[in-house]
């Protein structure tokens, strides 16, 4: 009877453990359908708006507003854009290969690519964080240092907007 329940245990505890793995690498993740456009924010605008761009693939989630990312062939010029401080390519699950966020990162410290904003505040404290480099688009939803404080419980940094009724 002891070697049954143990067998019992181990296999509950292998199959729990895959299907977390599984829902956090695969079941979670939906991809999204082909764009002609995404939302950039030209330098001195209130507001991002649509530049054209071809080959898009994206992937996100509902189960969180940072699991968004995007792969994607753009001309768009980064000297007409907004540019995007403290940017942190997040990892992308390894199924999902256009998206090197280990190469991005690089590409960034080098100078061989530029951060560029895409869309401010997507959701409360969020970002959409796009990285141009060779013709190519990256993008990523970040937390903001908004969404730091606010998220911490902490009062917002000055230049904020007012957050949101719990």
């Amino acid at each position: 009877m002891g070697r049954f329940l143990v067998i019992l245990l181990l296999g509950s505890t292998v199959l729990a453990g895959v299907g977390v793995w599984y829902l956090q690498v695969h079941g979670l993740y939906g991809e999204l359908p082909a764009q002609d456009s995404v939302m950039l924010t030209p330098l001195g605008a209130a507001s991002a708006q649509p530049f054209p761009v071809q080959n898009f693939e994206g992937i996100d989630s509902d189960s969180s507003p940072i699991r968004y990312r995007a792969c994607f062939d753009t001309d768009a010029d980064p000297a007409q854009l907004t540019p995007y401080t403290g940017a942190t390519p997040l990892n992308a699950p390894g199924w999902f290969s256009c998206f090197d966020a280990g190469e991005l990162t690089a590409a960034l410290s080098e100078g061989r690519a530029q951060a560029v904003m895409g869309v401010s505040h997507i959701r409360y404290g969020i970002d959409r964080v796009v990285v141009l480099m060779d013709g190519r688009g990256y993008s990523w939803q970040q937390i903001n240092p908004c969404g730091t404080a606010h998220f911490d419980g902490d009062p917002v940094p000055p230049g904020c907007p007012p957050p949101p009724e719990r």
